[in-house]
């Protein structure tokens, strides 16, 4: 199995700043895409931010700017730098990681368990 551990998680003000991580353990063989999603109360979970194996990111528009997505492969880590935090940024924070767990298997989906992030005065 794939395991996911993250943290960083807590309580900030509005315009503080916050750094999420994700380790990744267990039967690993590749680690592909690596991202961040969030849902808030009542809404579905969106995408946070992207990074592929080569490095490339996606941000969503709300965070474009105030966020970085960056990824240690030695690791099998992702990091979420969270500044410039808005009360709409509260929610829980899951890390997706896609991976195979041998050269043999077919490309999976793991998610974390979530950390919350609560941005308020």
């Amino acid at each position: 199995q794939v395991q996911l551990v993250e943290s960083g998680g807590g309580l900030v003000q509005p315009g503080g700043s916050l750094r999420l991580s994700c380790a990744a353990s267990g039967s690993i063989f590749r680690i592909y895409n690596m991202g961040w999603y969030r849902q808030a109360p009542g809404e579905q979970r969106d995408m946070v931010a992207t990074i592929t194996i080569f490095g490339s990111t996606n941000y969503a528009d709300s965070v474009q700017g105030r966020f970085t997505i960056s990824r240690d492969i030695a690791k099998n880590a992702v990091y979420l730098q969270m500044n410039s935090l808005k009360p709409e940024d509260t929610a829980v924070y899951y890390c997706k990681v896609r991976a195979k767990r041998s050269s043999a298997s077919a490309e999976y989906d793991y998610w974390g368990q979530g950390t919350q992030v609560t941005v308020s005065s």
